[in-house]
């Protein structure tokens, strides 16, 4: 459930910023004529991204057996890899606005159709990429622990509020704090899918699971025939498993992955934060 909170809010947020910052410099410089771009933006994003779901939803149902575990593993791979890329690039935008808004400057002094066309594809753009983005994640969770729908739409809802009260009222959402707690549960979201990737490549044998299981933690089941609470399909468990990537008797190409996945990520993380100090003269 969280997961996908998670996902949807913090995709729609980074898509509602860049609305408001172009909005925002729109109305700050009285070039409401050019609005209606941002809107025609808004609406066909969304189309293409509804669109990408169904053609992505369309193919992927055609998979079966062996080649549906190769799919599956592949999404999930490129879900992690796309989390990792997008969190890096938000922890890197330290002039965010200041871009946006040069790139809309750059539109409106050509004053001409190609300046309207500009804007629109600016915010065409912005949700396009988020909303194929969130289809692609949407999807790689379904495959490791399912989706929410409820808490996908919550996620949005949420992230729309706080794009909103970020640049109309004032100003008082840390963006900073947000982006940075954010920022940690994804890297173990995507850790847990690289971890389910492999999973599913060593179901498709593409790659060996070296020993399998390394270990079994899953408790035996109540005599009821539900789960206890920590098997990886319990209440904690399976919420371990969606979030983190829990598995009660993973093998050891998959736990080494997870691992593998958190120091490649720490050592990225710590450059980027090498970066933003200042060296001395």
């Amino acid at each position: 459930m969280i997961e996908s909170f998670l996902i949807t809010s913090r995709e729609t947020l980074e898509a509602s910023l860049v609305i408001g910052i172009v909005l925002s410099y729109l109305h700050r410089t009285h070039n409401h004529s050019y609005k209606k771009n941002v809107y025609y933006g808004i609406i066909f994003g969304i189309l293409a991204s509804i669109a990408t779901a169904f053609l992505f939803s369309f193919f992927s149902a055609e998979f079966e057996g062996q080649t549906e575990s190769l799919f599956e593993g592949i999404t999930m791979l490129v879900g992690s890899v796309l989390l990792t890329t997008m969190i890096l690039w938000m922890m890197k935008q330290r002039h965010m606005t200041a871009e946006i808004e040069g790139k809309v400057q750059k539109h409106l002094e050509h004053q001409s159709m190609f300046s309207s066309f500009g804007i629109f594809l600016l915010v065409f753009v912005a949700i396009f990429r988020e909303g194929v983005e969130t289809v692609i994640f949407l999807n790689a969770a379904q495959y490791a622990s399912g989706v929410n729908f409820i808490a996908g739409t919550i996620g949005v809802l949420a992230a729309i509020l706080v794009g909103y009260l970020f640049f109309v009222s004032v100003r008082t959402v840390n963006m900073k704090k947000l982006f940075t707690v954010s920022s940690v549960l994804l890297i173990l979201f995507a850790a847990g899918l690289v971890a389910h990737g492999v999973d599913e490549l060593v179901d498709a044998q593409v790659i060996p699971a070296i020993v399998d299981p390394l270990y079994n933690l899953n408790p035996v089941m109540n005599s009821d025939g539900s789960y206890p609470l920590l098997h990886e399909q319990g209440a904690i468990g399976s919420f371990l498993r969606g979030l983190f990537g829990y598995n009660g008797d993973p093998s050891l190409i998959e736990v080494s992955s997870y691992f593998f996945y958190l120091g490649i990520i720490a050592i990225l993380f710590y450059r980027v934060q090498k970066s933003k100090i200042p060296s001395s003269a």
